[in-house]
């Protein structure tokens, strides 16, 4: 038996095995791998919807041309890019890749892009799908030549973690352009045990929100194309399918995973971050910094004429799982960048508990509170992020953390009910 040199370099490039079987997802052709998790955080190791793809020796993809949207975190459990583990094997035919914000390689800053050019490593054309959707992405998907299109990309768990968005636009175009779509699933970081936060309303729908889902949403993203399908884009659906992890269960954590971190983007540097992201990240809509610059961003929060007072106010409030420290920080670029900042530096003690929409919402009120230069980004994008004006409205108006989160129950408690359809793993 003769071993090509593409099929000697694809050797080892999945682990397990992927016993695919054919499932129904509501309006779209929707199949899913099978496999309920087990708990990787019980001592198991999580094989993500690659792993299993490859293991199968990518029969899902035989026969087609195939384009995949990835960035860095698509990888394998021994740290090779999924692109370059496919490029080489002839059981796969890999014909071009989409990148999106940052870019598939990941040298571009938040709110960049890499643009269109030949990757130097395996000659593949990459194409730009970031503020691309559409007819214009589908157009980019019809002049790619591929009938296939593949995306494998690790999510942080938050609305406005703009991936999801990339997932959702490429769908829709996919569809425009009468291409197949498939999702390779990944763990969401900071579990898939709750919803949290204010779902958006439409009228404010962005990049950073293109639709009626909550802050902190809870899924994976297998899970919320089976959902963008079956809600959003019921009228012309995306020809769906999917490939599940094995080994994920709804209440792990990324470090109970086995699978190795790669920063998403440049400032969500640990599995910490996204952590906290969902809830901090609502400072990029005040003039205070988000931690941008620092080696903890969305961790450290703070402005000139800030002191102990805000955590102080924070810590008394006495919120589950959290504690604020005092700290004094100089980002080295974004806000304030090169002056030392007063602030707090946000400590997660227990995160079985640990609410951090909540927290977000009680560190902005306690914010305003304490500090007399606060003030909210003057294009109002923090209605951008919570995806309503109430949450800032409300703040202005003196409500309390309480009050706030309370405002939202109804609509969150809709939300739930709908996720629960499209839930994969328990």
């Amino acid at each position: 038996m003769s071993l090509s040199r593409r099929g000697l370099l694809a050797a080892g490039g999945a682990v397990g095995a992927l016993a695919a079987t054919a499932a129904s997802a509501g309006p779209a052709a929707a199949r899913a791998a099978q496999g309920k998790g087990h708990g990787g955080g019980q001592g198991g190791r999580v094989r993500t919807g690659f792993d299993r793809l490859a293991a199968d020796g990518y029969a899902l993809l035989k026969g087609q041309r195939v384009g995949i949207v990835t960035n860095p975190t698509g990888i394998t459990s021994d740290v090779r890019h999924i692109v370059d583990v496919m490029h080489p094997d002839d059981r796969v035919n890999l014909t071009a890749v989409f990148g999106p914000e940052h870019g598939f390689r990941g040298t571009a800053q938040a709110g960049g892009s890499e643009g269109r050019y030949d990757d130097p490593a395996t000659g593949l054309p990459v194409y730009d799908t970031y503020l691309k959707s559409g007819q214009a992405l589908a157009d980019v998907f019809t002049a790619s030549g591929v009938d296939t299109i593949v995306f494998d990309i690790q999510d942080a768990g938050a609305r406005f973690y703009t991936y999801i968005w990339t997932l959702y636009d490429c769908m829709e175009a996919a569809a425009l352009a009468g291409k197949r779509f498939v999702v390779l699933d990944r763990p969401n970081p900071v579990t898939g045990r709750a919803a949290l936060g204010p779902v958006l309303d439409p009228a404010f729908g962005t990049f950073v929100g293109r639709r009626e889902i909550a802050q902190a949403h809870g899924m994976t993203v297998t899970e919320l194309a089976l959902l963008f399908n079956g809600e959003f884009l019921a009228d012309r659906p995306a020809e769906l399918e999917i490939v599940k992890m094995s080994g994920w269960s709804r209440s792990d954590f990324f470090d109970g995973t086995g699978l190795p971190w790669v920063p998403p983007s440049p400032n969500m540097p640990t599995p910490d971050t996204a952590l906290v992201y969902s809830g901090t990240c609502l400072f990029e809509g005040t003039n205070l910094s988000e931690g941008r610059g620092t080696t903890r961003p969305f961790e450290l929060l703070g402005a000139e004429g800030i002191d102990h007072t805000w955590a102080a106010a924070a810590n008394a409030l006495g919120l589950p799982g959290v504690a604020f420290r005092e700290a004094y920080f100089a980002p080295t670029f974004s806000k304030f960048q090169g002056r030392t900042v007063g602030g707090v530096q946000v400590h997660v003690l227990d995160r079985e508990v640990f609410d951090p929409v909540r927290t977000g919402i009680a560190l902005l009120v306690t914010a305003k509170q304490t500090w007399s230069g606060f003030a909210w980004r003057s294009d109002n994008w923090i209605d951008k992020l919570t995806g309503n004006t109430r949450v800032r409205t409300m703040i202005d108006a003196g409500a309390d953390t309480d009050e706030v989160v309370g405002a939202w129950a109804a609509d969150l408690a809709a939300f739930r009910a709908v996720r629960k359809r499209y839930l994969q793993y328990r």
